[in-house]
């Protein structure tokens, strides 16, 4: 499956991802590999991302959206918060 996330300044991310896990507006929830298709807006909350590597990267966001059709999944985050 594969991951880009974008926010207005620059591209934080794009790779081949095993897991996403994203703070919906109601609940967090995860993008698995054959995911059904889904636009999803996002609250403020922890972004988990699992790439191929398997090397955990967090970001910390203040809210955006995101599409996944076809393993292909665009994350566009408004901000992203200080830890």
């Amino acid at each position: 499956m594969h991951l880009v996330v974008l926010t207005p300044e620059k591209e934080l991310f794009n790779g081949e991802i095993k897991l996403v896990r994203l703070p919906g507006s109601n609940g967090s929830f995860e993008i698995l590999n054959n995911h059904a298709p889904i636009i999803s807006s996002l609250e403020e909350g922890e972004v988990k991302i699992i790439p191929e590597s398997g090397n955990e990267i967090h970001y910390k966001i203040s809210g955006g959206v995101v599409e996944c059709k076809q393993n292909n999944v665009i994350l566009l985050i408004e901000k992203l918060l200080a830890e």
